[in-house]
């Protein structure tokens, strides 16, 4: 049996899984995200004590989360690698916080640390709230910075500049912000956040109110990109970096294990092309690990799945057909390039993408 396959994945070690598990469903209650992040930002001026300077910076991420999927998106799209480091945590934890156990030793090469909580410590002690992912690492001090995702990446956009690679494109064009603000915002109550609230949810009342918003958005935005290839404007831009982290779990994960079942990805034909369309582009689907991914949400989440058993499916071969949204025109990248392959190091095993084979 080969790596590549499907059930290989599934009965693969759970490396990292933990004795004792976080609980993320309270009983008779709705799910309500906290989203009280450090706000700390790395800024050109430095104003919050924090300028960027190249290789000053640690990104700590894990493959397996959609937000941190995000900011692994981005860097590479806009060509930071050489300026930013970038950490990778194991794809299960406890409820303590995310590990570095797949590097050897169990710690970060870099910081020189097991666990992410030590970064978060090291400025803040007892920090009272969850460990997350992404978080930037301040690397002389070992101190985290920020792990306030939504706005780490428009600081990668309109930040970094000076570090951006020739070609980069213009993820958050000023002419398009208002307009990738108001999609954003919907997406992320609706979608990015919506699966959770199905998954997450702690009565049934909760449940069907999460999920038919949740339908009720992905419709709306099918009908927004049947004749348009991207979500805003005629390029990608940070509004459908934002929508793919979720679609390319939703087959995978949020379908069975957060109960989203009217229908699966492969059965909305117009997200379905898109999310396609956008794997296809270049530092997209590369950064997309879906054994991390699978292994992450049902070993993890005990109150939901208690036997932490990952299912074989589903198929991921399609991941890979014709998707034909360039016949609605768009340029990818504008004026801009698509980025080069991986760098050594941060590629996705072949057995844990898209299989290749017949």
């Amino acid at each position: 049996m080969t790596t590549n396959s499907p059930r290989a994945a599934a009965a693969a070690p759970t490396e990292g899984a933990a004795t004792e598990q976080g609980v993320y469903v309270t009983t008779g209650q709705e799910f309500v995200r906290d989203t009280n992040y450090i706000d700390t930002r790395i800024t050109r001026d430095g104003r919050d004590g924090y300028p960027v300077e190249a290789g000053r910076y640690r990104l700590v991420v894990a493959r397996a989360c959609p937000w941190a999927n995000r900011t692994i998106i981005v860097r590479r799209l806009l060509g930071l690698e050489n300026a930013l480091s970038m950490g990778m945590c194991g794809p299960t934890h406890d409820s303590d916080s995310w590990t570095f156990d797949l590097d050897p030793e169990g710690l970060d090469p870099v910081l020189q640390i097991p666990r992410l909580k030590d970064a978060y410590e090291k400025r803040f002690p007892g920090y009272p709230k969850g460990i997350t992912v992404p978080a930037v690492v301040d690397i002389p001090t070992g101190a985290v910075v920020t792990n306030d995702y939504p706005q780490i990446t428009i600081d990668f956009e309109l930040e970094w500049t000076d570090h951006h690679r020739e070609g980069a494109p213009e993820l958050y064009p000023e002419h398009l912000r208002d307009e990738i603000d108001e999609v954003n915002r919907g997406v992320y109550t609706e979608v990015n956040n919506g699966v959770y609230r199905c998954g997450f949810a702690g009565d049934q009342e909760s449940y069907e109110k999460a999920y038919d918003r949740l339908f009720a958005k992905l419709d709306e935005l099918s009908e927004r990109l049947a004749n348009q290839r991207y979500l805003v404007g005629d390029t990608i831009t940070e509004a459908d970096i934002r929508l793919f982290t979720t679609l390319a779990r939703f087959d995978p994960v949020y379908h069975g294990h957060f109960k989203c079942n009217r229908s699966k990805l492969a059965e909305m034909p117009v997200l379905w092309a898109y999310s396609r369309d956008l794997f296809q582009t270049p530092g997209f689907g590369d950064t997309i690990d879906f054994t991390q991914i699978k292994r992450h949400y049902y070993v993890v989440h005990r109150d939901i799945n208690p036997t932490g058993v990952i299912p074989v499916g589903p198929d991921l071969h399609n991941w890979l057909t014709p998707h034909h949204r360039e016949e609605l025109g768009g340029r990818p990248f504008g004026d801009g390039t698509p980025p080069g392959p991986p760098q050594p190091g941060e590629v996705v095993p072949a057995a844990d993408g898209v299989p290749t084979d017949g």
